[in-house]
This record gives structure tokens, C-alpha cells and sequence, in this order.
């Protein structure tokens, strides 16, 4: 709920201030979220005022000298509509990674093997550079839902499953490559000790009566 009130100090210009929270649907509980909202906000603001706009704790506050007034009421008005459809905004890889507590390592395995749905992509430019990146960006309600449902857990778990099961597969196909590397070593140093071994009846008679000489 957007307040407004004006703040003097002593010595200081009175102020005008407009809070507005956030609802926890918007930031998912996330600091990272309510900053990336507050950038969104912003970019929508003309650039004389953008910094009038910051963040606090759960919202956002807009602070302008009162002699600014008819300019605090315009702002107020782009901010109050910009909010409406906040909760919609499209989640960024830093807040996703910051709201389900997750690496940036787990974000891109999970979002290659599909575990973890992508709304698409958006490119942007870095700021005063002329590189352009482009990045995944995440449905805010798909993620809320992997939160409740504790999904990353569940993830983790299936990992370190795989992990160890690729540990087990390697680690036996390494034991047969060395059972198979010892009997070619055999079979080079002594063929009719190696040929004896396979149990063919008899071979050690013809071997002794020197046939094979």
C-alpha cells in the first residue's frame, strides 16, 4: 500500500515521500528480486528522476524536494502503474539463483537437462559498453511453485544419486580394463599357458611332446 507524506529536517529542504511495499509474490522473498524491480521501475522513469526512486527492506521509496511537486506527483503515478504488473515481471538469472538458494553451476545443469523451465531469452547491452548478452530469463509463478514444493531438494538428491551410480559404472569398467589388460600380458608372455588356461582338453599332451616346435 503506497504512502505519501513530507519529511523536514532541520536545517534540510522539506521532503516529499511515497513508499510502496511489495508483495511477497513479487520478490519471492528475495533482496536480489526487490533490487531487480526497483532497475525494471526505474528504466521506465525519465532519467532526472530515476534516482529519486530506491529501495528499502520489502518496497520501494520515492523522494523528491517539495518543491517538486507537480514533478512527485507525475513519478508517483508511473511508479504506482509500473507496480501493477510487477508481480508478472520475468525473473533473472541472479534472482532466481538467490530465491531457490542455488549455484550458478545447478541454474545452468538443471536448465540444460530441462529440470528447470525457461520463459525464453532476453539480450541486453552492458551498461556503457557496446557488448550485447544474452541470458534465460524464468516465469515468476513456475518459479514460486519449484520453491513450495521444495523441488531443489528433490534435484539435489537425484544428483548425487546419478554421481554415485556414475561412480560405481566407472569404477567397475575400470576393474574390467585392468582384468583384460592383465590377460593380454598373459596371452603375450607364454600363448600356450594362456591357451591352456581356456581348459581345452588335451593341450597340455600335444604341448609336451613338442608339436608345436
Amino acid at each position: 500500500m503506497p504512502r505519501t507524506k513530507t519529511k523536514t529536517k532541520e536545517g534540510d529542504d522539506p521532503e516529499l515521500i511515497r513508499e510502496w511495499s511489495l508483495p511477497v509474490e513479487a520478490t519471492l522473498g528475495s533482496a536480489v528480486r526487490v533490487k531487480g524491480i526497483l532497475q525494471e521501475i526505474r528504466s521506465r522513469l525519465p532519467p532526472a528522476v530515476r534516482k529519486s526512486l530506491d529501495m528499502q527492506s520489502s518496497g520501494l521509496t520515492l523522494v523528491m524536494p517539495e518543491i517538486s511537486k507537480t514533478a512527485f506527483r507525475a513519478t508517483s503515478s508511473m511508479v504506482s502503474d509500473a507496480l501493477r504488473e510487477i508481480s508478472g515481471l520475468p525473473i533473472i538469472p541472479r534472482e532466481i539463483e538467490d530465491i531457490l538458494g542455488i549455484t550458478a553451476s545447478e541454474r545452468k545443469r538443471w536448465l540444460e537437462d530441462g529440470r528447470l523451465p525457461s520463459a525464453g531469452t532476453r539480450t541486453v547491452r552492458l551498461q556503457g559498453r557496446a557488448r550485447r548478452i544474452t541470458f534465460h530469463i524464468f516465469d515468476p509463478r513456475v518459479v514460486e511453485d519449484l520453491l513450495d514444493r521444495g523441488a531443489v531438494e528433490e534435484w539435489r538428491e537425484e544428483d548425487a544419486a546419478a554421481k554415485a551410480e556414475n561412480r560405481k559404472r566407472a569404477a567397475y569398467q575400470a576393474k574390467l580394463t585392468r582384468s583384460l589388460k592383465r590377460k593380454e600380458n598373459v596371452k603375450a608372455a607364454d600363448p600356450i599357458a594362456d591357451d591352456a588356461a581356456t581348459g581345452l582338453s588335451g593341450w597340455e599332451e600335444f604341448g609336451s611332446e613338442g608339436l608345436l616346435r
